[in-house]
């Protein structure tokens, strides 16, 4: 299987220019900010997911790719590889996401990543898949109340209706980890729905878009999805103080970890950024085969 990773440094001056003239909406710090820790992910996959045949690092542009990246090692696609041409740029995650799917080389069974998830502890591939069937947790909600669960809410529908099933009441949300996928599935999904999404992708994150929940809740309702929740813990910085986050860290129980960012004051990021660096330093010393 592969793993898709999409990255985004928001400090990069072309990204912000490129930005900032092509869309009217501030840009949010705690989306776009990178928090130097994409190599421990890198490392984590090496040491603990050996199972894994390609790694591909989705980018808006070349410039957006760390320096230390070893491209012989790591597919880097590009926004523009994916994603219809009259959509680009871009900054809007689940555009990009629903795209996915056209990576070139893409195997079958893939994992989708964000970069704020940190593989800790040894996996096998049965983790994810099991005789043709992914492993996620799925939940049903009700309530829709905020932006997210609006768009949680809009591709559960839209799963639906790629199927010829009536929508409910009720709507799916798969556990906030790594996403197993199988791109045959994900390009029926898209093209049984293509119209719904095209009219509702935008440059930034809207309460009508789709996102790619829209193919594991396509999966699922297929029977492709085994209910299982993968094993993993998940910190908000809202939350979880810096010292809590090293204390886990050091010693995790559960194999994934979510580290999720929020909006931060100058003093709390430097406190969580340094803490996050030095402890990762120290678990993943080691270069991967990913860095040059």
């Amino acid at each position: 299987m592969d793993i898709v990773i999409t990255f985004v440094n928001g400090l990069d001056p072309l990204w912000q220019k490129q930005y900032e003239s092509t869309t009217s909406t501030p840009i949010l710090t705690k989306r776009f900010r990178d928090w130097g820790t994409l190599r421990y992910l890198f490392r984590g996959i090496e040491r603990n997911m050996p199972f894994i045949r390609k790694v591909h690092l989705v980018v808006s542009s070349q410039s957006q790719v760390p320096e230390w990246v070893d491209r012989n090692e790591v597919d880097v696609v590009l926004h523009s590889d994916i994603i219809p041409a009259e959509h680009l740029p871009t900054f809007n995650s689940n555009t990009i996401e629903l795209h996915m799917f056209n990576i070139k080389d893409l195997d079958e069974e893939f994992l989708y990543f964000n970069d704020d998830i940190f593989p800790m502890l040894p996996m096998r591939a049965e983790d994810f898949f099991q005789e043709g069937r992914g492993i996620i947790g799925m939940s049903r909600h009700l309530l829709s109340m905020d932006m997210f669960k609006k768009i949680c809410r809009n591709s559960d529908r839209a799963a639906r209706k790629a199927l010829g099933m009536r929508p409910k009441c009720c709507f799916l949300r798969p556990q906030h980890i790594c996403a197993p996928m199988f791109r045959s599935e994900c390009s029926k999904a898209y093209e049984a729905v293509k119209e719904d999404i095209l009219a509702t992708l935008s440059r930034t994150r809207r309460a009508e878009n789709i996102t790619q929940y829209l193919f594991t809740d396509f999966a699922y309702l297929k029977g492709r999805i085994i209910n299982r929740r993968q094993p993993s813990k998940h910190f908000s910085m809202a939350v979880a103080s810096p010292e809590k986050i090293e204390s886990y860290l050091r010693a995790p129980e559960r194999a994934l970890v979510c580290i999720n960012d929020v909006q931060l004051g100058d003093k709390q990021y430097r406190a969580m950024h340094d803490m996050l660096h030095r402890v990762f330093e120290d678990i993943f010393p080691e270069k991967s085969k990913f860095e040059i």
